[in-house]
């Protein structure tokens, strides 16, 4: 419970909270349908690409930036967090959303608010089409998040968030032909509490979860593997405390997960 005692979590858990409720309210505004036509792919997929990349730039050092509770879990699935703080970010992810999505909600026309819900299947995917790309989408987005993030890796790559920002862009640049492009169930479930649409939801949750819990063993085991015991990895679920922290003020906080570099 040393964690629940420290005021860099509960920051931790408000960043993850302003995070997902900026990335939900730009990211859907753009999706609305203004005119009758069909979406304008290529900008909705830019606005949440650089909505992820400026949000996860601006609080990545605070909580590590994961805005979607299929980052975080793939985070808990590589034993890189603790359950606990997992808990409390998916509660403030979810809530977050759904706060972005409600200011969202009240500041648009009454006329336009039923297209709030960017999330459906295009005619003629099934079930096993969609859970299928939205488990592909995520994959690639968390090996991407794990790949340049990872503090194991020689000399600068450049921005870890900008490269976050296109992967979260190339996932919509060919999942909204397909879902809608979920990738993030905080920022499909918001959406559809509001207009009270849950058809098919169970993809938009299922699909990104397989897909970030594939995405991080993926990475951690294979592509580039993290030699640690059992042990060790049971006390990073557990959120045992370092020992090194019992002697010492808590002046900078805890390691944060997700960690961002400046270009």
């Amino acid at each position: 419970m040393w964690e629940f005692r420290s005021m860099s979590f509960w920051r931790a858990v408000f960043a993850e909270f302003f995070g997902t409720m900026f990335f939900v309210f730009f990211g859907l505004g753009a999706a609305l349908r203004w005119t009758t036509g069909p979406h304008h792919v290529m900008h909705v997929a830019f606005c949440f690409g650089l909505a992820a990349a400026t949000l996860i730039q601006s609080i990545g050092h605070i909580s590590g930036g994961h805005i979607n509770p299929a980052v975080t879990f793939a985070y808990l699935i590589g034993s890189q967090m603790s359950m606990f703080r997992a808990v409390f970010y998916w509660a403030a992810q979810v809530l977050g959303g759904m706060a972005g999505a409600a200011v969202l909600y009240g500041v648009t026309p009454p006329n336009m608010r039923g297209t709030l819900a960017l999330n459906t299947l295009q005619p003629g995917v099934s079930l096993g089409m969609a859970t299928t790309v939205e488990v592909f989408l995520t994959l690639q987005l968390v090996i991407c998040i794990f790949a340049v993030t990872d503090d194991r890796r020689n000399g600068r790559i450049g921005s870890a968030a900008l490269a976050i920002g296109f992967s979260v862009t190339i996932g919509h640049l060919m999942g909204m032909y397909y879902t809608g492009a979920g990738m993030n169930p905080a920022r499909s479930f918001a959406p559809a509490v509001l207009v009270r649409n849950f058809a098919n939801h169970w993809v938009y949750w299922v699909g990104p979860m397989i897909g970030g819990a594939m995405g991080a063993l993926l990475y951690d085991f294979m592509l580039f593997p993290r030699f640690r015991g059992l042990s060790e990895r049971l006390a990073t679920l557990k959120g045992s405390r370092p020992p090194e922290a019992d002697n010492q003020p808590d002046t900078r906080g805890e390691p944060i997960e997700l960690k961002t570099q400046a270009l």
